[in-house]
């Protein structure tokens, strides 16, 4: 069902004037602050009984108003002295001048999501917002979960959860304060990370969830934000976060770390590069087979071994392609990089692999690679590389990177085969652990000459 705004946005200016029209001067005047006219779906509250309503979502995405009119759904009346369902509301963020500034004072916080005879008074020295009807709710900075005992309420808004400094803590003590009431009910908006207590939340059977990108908002964002953060963040993990609002998970002992990955990315690629292509062929060829990984990557690697510099330029795995489909996939890759040659690894085709290349392109530079080692023991000398610095990453590698965090020191971790990741180890091990060309070869390419 199409909100009140998206319905304005695709109607006619005639069925526009027709609306307006039908409107009593007092329903015209009230339209601007009914919320459930304006609201994205996933700003409007799920059915149910539910105990804590998660919204997820990038920055942007409209979370920080859903929070507020919810907030004011629960303390207001029919009218504006009478009685909502909440009399006593918990307003929690990562500090105290981020529950002021952002949840109460903001562009979309409670005071400005409020019609004028419904406006609630804020006490600075108290911490307190107050309604005509006589609810409260109070600020508090979860820096200091110990100010959560004592008082009770009837609902809450915890905003930006996952960037609580003291999250677990100061989420037990909510629980238990949040005791008034029929059925005391919370919502969580935030942009999601990868913190146990968010999981742990996501998980009870309790929770509800909605999910939007900051795309979902677009119509209230500024053009040049969106084109500049998707330009570049979109198809990172960090974009995956902070532009989609996925949970980004890490797992125990993974040999790359999201922090490890977001250093690479801030990284400048090195100028004058060897670039290689490398490939992990799929075993077979089915639209459920594996992925084929195809992977670019170069290094500049002169002088002392100590001061090479590489770079992951781009992931053009395909997935359910023949032989024929992937092999011109990764010669493709290869034109458009200036890449040197192809780095094939042949443990599942053997002689096979080269000839299915060869087919496509007779001249085709090969290094035919055969893994006698483990994946993580292979993949191990290419994350040193990363927890040393000395790799960064282009735009567009979500899915590689996705891969990269689930290889861990007990093993893959990750549903089916990291080809994408196999195809980066052996293009990192080709340019940097056992590398047969330096800077200075006739075949190296300079970026941008």
């Amino acid at each position: 069902m199409k909100s009140g705004a998206a319905w304005l946005a695709s109607a006619t200016q005639e069925e526009i004037d027709g609306f307006l029209g039908g409107l009593s001067e007092n329903a015209l005047l009230a339209l601007p602050w009914i919320f459930d006219f304006w609201a994205l779906p996933h700003q409007m509250p799920p059915e149910g009984a539910w105990k804590t309503w998660v919204i997820l979502g990038g920055r942007g995405a409209g979370k920080t108003r859903a929070g507020a009119e919810w907030v004011r759904a629960q303390v207001e009346g029919a009218t504006p002295e009478a009685p909502g369902r909440a009399r006593r509301v918990a307003l929690v963020g990562e500090t105290f001048d981020q529950v002021r500034e952002v949840m109460i004072l903001g562009d979309s916080g409670i005071l400005a999501c409020s019609p004028p005879d419904r406006r609630p008074k804020w006490h600075a020295t108290r911490r307190v917002l107050e309604w005509e009807n006589g609810a409260v709710a109070q600020a508090i900075s979860a820096h200091d979960p110990e100010s959560l005992r004592g008082p009770q309420f009837d609902a809450a808004w915890a905003d930006e959860l996952a960037k609580w400094p003291k999250a677990q803590a100061s989420w037990d003590q909510l629980q238990f304060a949040l005791r008034l009431g029929a059925h005391p009910q919370q919502v969580v908006t935030t942009t999601p990370r990868n913190i146990e207590l968010l999981k742990a939340i996501l998980q009870n059977p309790s929770t509800v969830i909605s999910r939007a990108p900051t795309e979902a908002n677009r119509a209230y964002l500024a053009k040049s934000f969106l084109a500049e953060v998707e330009a570049r963040y979109g198809g990172s993990s960090l974009g995956r976060q902070e532009l989609e609002g996925e949970l980004v998970e890490e797992i125990d002992g993974a040999l790359w770390t999201r922090g490890m990955i977001a250093a690479a990315q801030g990284k400048p690629v090195p100028g004058q590069m060897r670039i290689v292509v490398a490939v992990d062929p799929p075993v077979t060829a089915t639209k459920r087979s594996d992925e084929c990984g195809i992977v670019v990557a170069g290094a500049d690697t002169r002088g002392e071994r100590k001061d090479w510099r590489a770079a992951v330029l781009a992931d053009r795995s395909v997935r359910g392609a023949s032989p024929d489909g992937w092999a011109r996939a990764a010669l493709a890759a290869m034109e458009e990089f200036g890449a040197e040659r192809l780095v094939v690894e042949v443990n599942q085709g053997g002689d096979l692999v080269a000839d299915v290349i060869r087919q496509v392109d007779p001249l085709a530079p090969l290094r035919e690679v055969r893994a006698m080692k483990g994946k993580m023991l292979r993949a191990e000398p290419v994350a040193a590389l990363y927890e040393q610095g000395r790799v960064a990453h282009g735009r567009g590698l979500g899915a590689l990177e996705a891969q990269m965090m689930q290889m861990a020191r007990v093993g893959w971790q990750g549903q089916g085969s990291p080809d994408r990741l196999d195809a980066l180890v052996w293009a990192l091990t080709d340019l940097m652990i056992a590398p047969s060309g330096r800077i200075g070869d006739p075949s190296v390419r300079t970026l941008g000459a």
